[in-house]
């Protein structure tokens, strides 16, 4: 088994909000990591990205707790009413993974809360709302996850003004393509 890096650490250390990129490739995952992304999503196997990078790797993907997963250091769990839920997020964490728990709606997030008591939610729109923008909607779960958890913003395109409204409100990440990193990791530190 690799070392794991916190993925929990790396959103939630710092000021401000933390970039995460989603890649599908080593070289992208470089590429992120030299725009000053604090970590990466992938949706496959995440062994090649974990040769190319040092950044915590978040595993979005069907999770079955096979061999990849020794290489990833955090997994996304969808919320679901089958019952397998519960039972995914107590091998991850009993695996040493940090979980963050996917919702769509108030519902699931009050309900995940209540069955297993996350400490990390990925917030992703409801599809099909028409009433509401997708920054809308993962802004009004973000007002519904207590304080002391972490929120990261899954939404299909981010702006600069999307990642600074996300901020303000209190998110800890957001998910951007590997091409908006350096634009939306906000400005280089001083330099000493």
């Amino acid at each position: 088994m690799t070392d794991r890096r916190s993925f929990s650490h790396a959103i939630a250390e710092g000021d401000g909000i933390s970039v995460i990129a989603s890649v599908d490739d080593p070289d992208a995952a470089r590429h992120a990591e030299s725009q000053r992304a604090e970590a990466v999503v992938v949706l496959s196997d995440p062994r090649p990205i974990r040769e190319a990078t040092g950044l915590p790797i978040l595993w979005r993907a069907d999770v079955s707790f096979d061999a990849p997963v020794d290489s990833a250091d955090a997994v996304l769990i969808a919320f679901d009413d089958d019952g397998r839920f519960a039972e995914l997020h107590a091998r991850a964490t009993a695996m040493g993974l940090d979980c963050a728990v996917e919702v769509r709606n108030e519902e699931d997030l009050e309900e995940a809360l209540e069955r297993i008591d996350p400490e990390i939610f990925l917030l992703s729109p409801a599809e099909g709302d028409d009433d509401e923008t997708p920054l809308e909607c993962v802004l009004d779960l973000l007002a519904a996850v207590p304080a002391g958890k972490l929120a990261i913003a899954d939404l299909p395109l981010v702006t600069r003004r999307d990642v600074e409204e996300l901020e303000q409100a209190g998110c800890d990440a957001v998910i951007v393509g590997t091409s908006d990193v350096a634009a939306l990791a906000g400005d280089l530190p001083p330099s000493v």
